[in-house]
């Protein structure tokens, strides 16, 4: 008996693209790229600031944004995140962040992305079961100091994806370099994202990584209390973004977070009124040694997001 791809199915490719592609003027390399789902960004604090972290890159998101960043932590660190993405997607990650001296530090991560339930069909509509899919990479970071104030680091990746009875696999590396002055108010950094190949792919064809590159910055004015970024993004599958974010901890230990990203108005579909798409807003709080924290990420058409983290250190 034949199998057919189910309305569901391809009602799902075309919301894990949208974010790839602008839905009434679509850059010719727009969902060309193989595993989308790595240019979901991670981390309440980071995506409740427009996702303008790859300059601060401060706390345990580092593993994604900019790696350089992660000798700056101090002590045994882990991180949690959930992400209700939209179209009943959901995705999250879990790392830990380890120091292995005063100048070097490496990092484990996992992420995953969870497509949900399908119902398989046949071409006549009869019933055949249900299938899922899924994404997930495995990642190894590195980090160290060369000066006091210049960072660099690594984060090499192992890509899987699940799709009913076909896998596809892929490998990359991320890499980063990082200033921050030396009383902190201060900080610059650029990454280079997905560096690298698939393996073996859903199809007969191997695509592109979604390679990247941002460049950003971050800055703690004098005599406020807070801190203020913006990244610049190159992707090689679609136009380039920027992104700016404020985070403001004059109420510590909570902190208010404002962002916006100008990618995120490719969910608007041609004719459509929303004008919150691309804003993010989202706060956070300390809690013993932690800290937790929210986002909510509208997405014009496509719906909502929220994301919830957890991260901090072992003590």
């Amino acid at each position: 008996m034949k199998r057919t791809i189910p309305t569901t199915l391809c009602l799902f490719i075309a919301v894990l693209l949208a974010p790839t592609a602008d839905l009434y003027a679509i850059n010719s390399n727009a969902g060309t790229s193989a595993f989308p789902f790595l240019k979901i960004n991670p981390g309440a604090r980071a995506v409740a600031m427009g996702g303008a972290f790859t300059g601060l890159a401060d706390d345990e998101m580092a593993v994604y944004y900019n790696p350089a960043g992660l000798v700056q932590l101090e002590g045994k660190r882990f991180m949690v995140e959930y992400h209700s993405y939209i179209a009943d997607i959901n995705n999250g990650m879990i790392g830990v962040v380890l120091p292995m001296s005063l100048d070097r530090t490496i990092a484990f991560h996992i992420n995953y992305l969870n497509y949900g339930d399908f119902i398989e069909t046949d071409e006549a509509g009869n019933v055949l079961g249900e299938f899922s899919g899924s994404d997930m990479t495995f990642g190894v970071s590195y980090s160290m100091r060369i000066k006091p104030t210049i960072l660099i680091g690594a984060t090499g990746k192992f890509i899987y994806e699940n799709l009913q009875d076909y896998s596809a696999t892929g490998g990359a590396i991320d890499l980063g370099a990082k200033w921050v002055s030396d009383r902190n108010r201060y900080h610059a950094g650029i990454a280079i994202q997905n560096l690298g190949a698939q393996f073996s792919s859903l199809g007969e064809e191997k695509d592109n990584l979604p390679l990247t590159i941002r460049a950003g910055g971050a800055i703690r004015p004098r005599g406020l209390d807070l801190i203020a970024s913006l990244d610049v993004a190159l992707p090689t599958d679609n136009d380039p973004f920027v992104a700016v974010g404020l985070e403001y901890f004059k109420l510590d230990p909570v902190y208010l977070r404002l962002g916006w990203n100008s990618f995120g108005t490719n969910y608007r579909s041609e004719g459509s009124d929303d004008k919150w798409a691309g804003l993010s807003v989202g706060f956070g709080f300390d809690l013993w040694h932690t800290q937790l924290s929210y986002a909510f990420s509208p997405a014009a058409d496509l719906g909502d997001m929220h994301r919830i983290t957890w991260q901090g250190s072992f003590k």
